[in-house]
């Protein structure tokens, strides 16, 4: 069953989604097959990212991204992968991060929920 969002919020996600890359869960776990170097950021909430995460995720709520990633992420220039449970808060995310000076985000579309349903590997806490 999907989940139901509010016109205003699927507003502001869509002008995110203009203004960001998006990939699906497919690239991200070539780019992790293929040893790419990235850094992917789990931006659901702690307790989201504690039940499961992709693996190699760090986590970076997107309640804290502004006021964290300057310290968890120095080098602007870092390649960076953002996800959440279905791909609007990581487009969020992603926007704020370029706002930032961030040069390569990339939001995750479909975000935990594709990835579980296509069966692929997963991390816990």
């Amino acid at each position: 069953m999907a989940k139901s969002h509010s016109p205003r919020f699927l507003e502001i996600v869509n002008e995110a989604r203009a203004k960001v890359t998006e990939c699906n869960i497919e690239d991200v776990r070539t780019m992790q097959e293929n040893g790419d170097e990235f850094l992917l950021v789990d931006v659901r909430e702690e307790s989201e990212f504690a039940k499961g995460h992709l693996p190699r995720a760090i986590h970076l709520g997107k309640g804290v991204l502004e006021r964290d990633i300057e310290k968890v992420v120095p080098d602007p220039s870092t390649k960076i992968v953002m996800y959440c449970g279905g791909g609007y808060r990581s487009a969020l995310a992603a926007d704020a991060a370029q706002r930032m000076g961030y040069t390569s985000v990339i939001s995750m579309d479909g975000g935990w929920r594709a990835w579980n349903e296509a069966g692929f590997a997963v991390e816990s806490s």
